[in-house]
């Protein structure tokens, strides 16, 4: 489930913190989704269990799980992950990214039908065409 990569300059308990939000966002783990305890994710990770507690503590501060005492930790409801701290962070990627687009004269027409594509996409529950996020529909529709 959760692999490290020990050549990343980041610190292991932010690497499983990002691998496990990569894991919600993706739908892998669903909402109550039980989620390995400290003890478990440690010894299959090889490493010692307060990087778990850190990486958990962090998740469980930015909305993405919640613990229940004796039962363990579970994925939170998607209502609960918005986090504005969160919000801001994307929010300032996308622009740069859009500026990015913009600079290298990407259509913008082209990236509305992407944004919209990617939204409707998760609305119906098909992440099908997640593959190439920056080619527009009229071109995947014409290869098939």
């Amino acid at each position: 489930m959760i692999q490290l990569d020990l050549s990343d300059h980041r610190p292991l308990y932010e690497q499983i913190k990002d691998k496990t939000k990569e894991l919600i966002i993706a739908g892998v783990l669903k909402p109550d989704d039980k989620i390995p305890s400290v003890r478990e994710l440690a010894q299959q990770l090889a490493i010692n269990p307060n990087t778990i507690q850190r990486a958990y503590k962090d998740l469980e501060t930015e909305g993405y799980i919640y613990s229940v005492r004796a039962k363990g930790s579970f994925v939170a409801p998607v209502s609960h992950i918005r986090d504005k701290t969160e919000d801001a962070k994307l929010r300032e990627e996308f622009e740069a990214m859009v500026k990015q687009a913009r600079f290298l004269h990407v259509d913008k027409r082209e990236l509305i039908v992407t944004v919209e594509r990617i939204y409707s996409a998760a609305e119906y529950g098909n992440d099908s065409e997640r593959d190439d996020p920056v080619k527009p529909q009229s071109e995947k529709e014409g290869a098939k």
